[in-house]
């Protein structure tokens, strides 16, 4: 069974709700490109048949909101956007309507974690969304849905997030042991390769569920980090904001606040792959075309200043404050990132030399 690594829920300061702009900002560079790979390449024909004009999306990875209430009423305007300037023309047994564009009924489903604050997510809803919402709870490295059930698919910022973390990581006996580190940045080829490993894996397992879940000739879009081919893993701004962490960790460790073995035994479940790597997977499970797989670098241009780490540290410690407060408690976790914060000057010094090569990966998939 997958581990659990919700988003801190809420509305409250540290929430994912009020800090995650930088996964609306992925979301917002891909508006443009999802219309565009949904009209190119999404095919009524295989879509929808007989008298039915249901039109089923899911979002993995929803978290709290509000960015997948953005992403949704994009792939739907998407979507109408295509068939309205079809109208089925050219079908042998175009579906049954009275109106003279084609009006399709759209059910949303929003998956996430069975411990993600879906209490949070449906009480901010859009009053005036055009779509009927549902929960999908449960991990996505696995079956969600019936066969051939999901015409569309979307996941966000959610596929560096492993189901587990890597077996050999908290073992002295391993070769993988990643004592005094929380993340594979900086660590040996040995812990890298364990954690490419298990990204294979979860990978696998979730390109298979989803070729069992999208209708053939449906299409699968995600958005998640990587590296370019040829960049080092301690070049990514994500990978740098894990290794100060570690850092105030063990400045924690010096202190005597937190026991070292505490930090040897703690490693994070993330892991962003190369473009080589991620296209070599797809290809791999063989369930899908690759339609597009493409590299986007956000705000290439940004220098970095200290009350802009300050906005990234929150808007990390939204994303990961849950799994580092489970394994160390809550005042820990406060103390790790005051520690951060009195860093932002160093942190904003290392963002600037590599800050351009933040890498996003825009991919979209359709069944075969």
């Amino acid at each position: 069974m997958a581990e659990s690594f919700p988003m801190i829920g809420g509305n409250g300061t540290y929430s994912y709700t009020k800090n995650s702009q930088y996964q609306k900002e992925a979301s917002d560079i891909a508006k443009e490109m999802i219309k565009e790979a949904v009209i190119e390449k999404l095919d009524p024909k295989t879509i929808l048949s007989g008298t039915s004009t249901a039109f089923h999306i899911v979002d993995f990875g929803c978290s709290v909101g509000p960015n997948t209430f953005f992403t949704v009423q994009n792939l739907i305007e998407a979507v109408e956007t295509k068939f309205s300037s079809i109208i089925f023309q050219g079908l042998e047994n175009p579906p049954t309507t009275t109106s003279k564009t084609l009006e399709l009924e759209f059910q949303v489903f929003f998956n996430d974690h069975t411990r993600n604050d879906f209490n949070t997510l449906f009480t901010s809803l859009p009053p005036d969304r055009r779509y009927h919402a549902a929960a999908a709870p449960g991990s996505f490295h696995g079956r969600l849905f019936p066969r051939a059930s999901i015409q569309l698919a979307h996941s966000s910022y959610a596929l560096q997030w492993l189901s587990k973390v890597p077996e050999g990581l908290t073992d002295r006996k391993s070769t993988a042991w990643n004592g005094a580190m929380v993340h594979y940045t900086d660590s040996s080829e040995q812990v890298l390769n364990a954690y490419a490993g298990q990204y294979e894996k979860d990978m696998g397992v979730f390109l298979s569920a989803r070729a069992e879940e999208i209708v053939s000739g449906g299409l699968v879009v995600l958005i998640l980090p990587g590296i370019p081919d040829g960049v080092r893993h301690s070049e990514i701004p994500a990978n740098v904001f894990y290794t100060f962490l570690g850092s105030s960790l063990l400045d924690l460790v010096h202190e005597g606040i937190v026991d070292k073995a505490e930090v040897d035994a703690f490693n994070l479940p993330i892991y962003a792959p190369s473009n080589s790597e991620l296209r070599k997977l797809i290809e791999k499970n063989g369930s899908f075309s690759i339609e597009r797989l493409e590299v986007t670098i956000p705000n290439s241009q940004a220098k970095i200043d200290s009350s802009h780490v300050h906005s990234l540290i929150m808007h990390f410690r939204a994303a990961l404050g849950g799994i580092f407060s489970k394994h160390f408690g809550n005042d820990v976790v406060e103390k790790m990132f005051d520690k951060t914060l009195a860093k932002s000057e160093e942190i904003s010094k290392t963002l600037n030399t590599i800050y351009p090569l933040l890498t996003h990966f825009f991919v979209v998939l359709k069944r075969n």
